[in-house]
């Protein structure tokens, strides 16, 4: 017969024991995301501190819970997940670094990288063709920023460059993925929408 008081002994200690498994890997999993500085997958999270990946992936789960109320918060982006300020004190982290403001992209910035995140892999002339106007300071810009790379060339006459998104930009916008990019807007080319010969 099965003693009963016994039994929930031993199933309270397994999950005492459980417990102090996920509280010590998620401690691990702070440190390797506090040296980091990138999003960190959650294979390598897994492999660093030696667990298997549902335990990692339980680990995280308990530090984004204890950050909440702290300045630090764990965001999953970019594939991975990365140990950051809490927005609420960006404030207080830019005045503390001496750090202007970093100047915003401007709209005509933000039409392109839209045209380029939805359509990549797409050409300057593609681009361009969307938004009806010559665009090529404005990738410049984009790619100093880190926010599109060339990402090949389109084989075809001239083979022209190929631009896509970056990681910054997956962070820049704190997107895990290109995946959870909002609905796709209507981007539809000028030429189409006035009946003209689109540019080469």
């Amino acid at each position: 017969m099965i003693d009963v008081r016994t039994a929930l002994t031993s199933l309270a200690d397994l999950i005492g024991e459980a417990d102090a498994a996920v509280e010590d890997t998620a401690r691990a999993i702070e440190a390797v995301l506090f040296v980091s500085g990138e999003p960190v997958p959650l294979d390598r999270l897994a492999d660093a501190v030696q667990v298997a990946p549902h335990l990692a992936e339980a680990a995280v789960r308990h530090l984004a819970a204890a950050c909440e109320r702290r300045g630090l918060q764990v965001q999953a982006v970019a594939g991975g997940y990365q140990l950051v300020t809490h927005p609420a004190y960006a404030d207080v982290v830019r005045r503390f670094l001496g750090a202007a403001a970093r100047e915003p992209l401007s709209q005509a910035a933000l039409e392109v990288l839209a045209i380029v995140a939805y359509r990549q892999p797409v050409t300057r002339a593609e681009v361009e063709a969307v938004r009806g106007v010559r665009c090529e300071h404005l990738l410049e810009r984009l790619e100093e920023r880190q926010l599109v790379r060339v990402v090949g060339r389109k084989p075809t006459v001239g083979r022209p460059l190929l631009y896509g998104t970056t990681d910054a930009f997956l962070r820049y916008f704190g997107l895990r993925s290109l995946a959870d990019l909002p609905p796709r807007p209507d981007l539809v080319p000028v030429a189409a929408r006035d009946g003209q010969t689109p540019p080469g």
